[in-house]
């Protein structure tokens, strides 16, 4: 292992920067889904047409990310940075002037496509600089301070529609990426050397692309931290119905739910910190999994058995979607632990496959035929079925020292 990526300490005010980059997603797909209904009425269509622009973004950024992984290997990771930031401030300008939803869904392509960056050049920052072990607590504690936006979102949109109408969500999201962008400009340091960046040509791209792929020590974690994660939007998808539409819970109490969910990531991906002195990294991803498979099964039961206990519900969903703190942070450690150079593009696979799963979650939910919670139990049975058969038959790969 290089001098670069041996490193095991990190500023906290690194990866705040970082995790402020992360968080442009959650806060772009959280804050405005209160303003569904309003934003219907002003257009003068469905809610579930505008709610297409959430499946929008997430397309935009499955696409964006396998755009930014590469050419952050070639140029650096703060280049691409600027370009895509400035494309989300523009978007979001966009997504607030939108006269109907046909141009909302184009703007909020366009706004993935430029949020995107951050999540993709904060994995690939994380890789150029640490080890293995300490890339884990690097990915907890971003993790941990990037939740903040989610616990927030839902209830910061429903208190500004009481004062303004739906544009200014969008606007305040231009005015976070403005931020954001300066401080990248003032504080974000490039971690990828000129030295080691990669020369590709497109078709090389796309052999490095098989080249990853075909990387066990790269491909096994990433399936399981992408199925494992994939979970969060089968919840994000189905909690309105189970939750407002079936138990009748109100915005500002789906907004408190959704939020102590988030927290329960933020707490879970604190223990996983300190359990690192305990339990190995795979044994921490093995935990996850198993607290994540005993929430699935509990969901599962009341689905079938149609419960109608608010408390287990919600005890069921906490469960499923805190445990990701363990899973995602240990599964992205152990795929990125042998990219090297190619960091930036390894992250934007795993990030793109997070989202294509999210996806694949949402049409498995259009077919299914039972109530929603059913529904959406049977769904993440799947997705944590398959993130565990492969956990379970995982191998740390072997430790490289130069």
């Amino acid at each position: 292992m290089t001098t670069t990526t041996a490193n095991k300490n990190y500023a906290m005010s690194w990866i705040i920067l970082l995790a402020s980059l992360t968080a442009l997603g959650p806060l772009s797909i959280d804050m405005y889904l209160s303003a569904l209904p309003q934003m219907a009425r002003d257009f003068g269509t469905t809610t579930q047409q505008v709610a297409n622009s959430l499946p929008a973004y997430f397309l935009g950024l499955a696409i964006g990310q396998l755009v930014y992984g590469p050419v952050s290997d070639r140029i650096g990771r703060k280049p691409p940075l600027y370009f895509g930031l400035s494309l989300y401030v523009v978007a979001g300008l966009l997504c607030a002037l939108a006269p109907n939803e046909w141009s909302l869904i184009v703007a909020r392509v366009l706004q993935a496509l430029g949020g995107c960056v951050g999540v993709v050049i904060a994995r690939a920052a994380i890789r150029d600089r640490l080890d293995m072990n300490s890339a884990a607590q690097a990915f907890a504690s971003m993790m941990i301070v990037s939740t903040i936006a989610p616990i927030i979102a839902p209830s910061l949109g429903a208190w500004v529609l009481v004062l303004f109408e739906w544009h200014m969500i969008f606007v305040l999201l231009m005015l976070f990426g403005l931020v954001i962008l300066a401080c990248v400009h003032f504080f974000f340091k490039e971690t990828l050397e000129p030295e080691r960046r990669l020369q590709l040509s497109f078709k090389q791209v796309l052999s490095l692309y098989q080249t990853i792929f075909e990387d066990e020590s790269f491909r096994k974690p990433m399936i399981a931290g992408c199925f494992s994660s994939a979970v969060l939007f089968c919840y994000i998808t189905s909690s309105s119905a189970i939750l407002m539409d079936h138990f009748h819970l109100s915005e500002q109490q789906f907004a408190y739910i959704f939020g102590g969910n988030a927290i329960g990531i933020m707490l879970f991906s604190t223990m996983n910190k300190r359990l690192a002195h305990r339990f190995n990294i795979l044994s921490r991803l093995r935990i996850g999994t198993t607290l994540q498979l005993t929430g699935v099964i509990g969901l599962l039961v009341l689905g079938v058995l149609g419960a109608e206990s608010l408390l287990l519900v919600i005890l069921g969903m906490f469960m499923v979607v805190a445990s990701i703190g363990f899973t995602g942070p240990n599964a992205m450690a152990i795929a990125m632990s042998e990219q090297g150079a190619r960091a930036g593009t390894a992250s934007a696979i795993m990030g793109s496959m997070q989202f294509a799963c999210g996806l694949l979650g949402g049409l498995l939910l259009n077919f299914m035929l039972w109530n929603a919670l059913l529904n959406m139990a049977l769904v993440m049975l799947i997705f944590v079925g398959v993130a565990a058969n492969t956990i379970y038959r995982l191998q740390l790969p072997p430790l490289k020292v130069d």
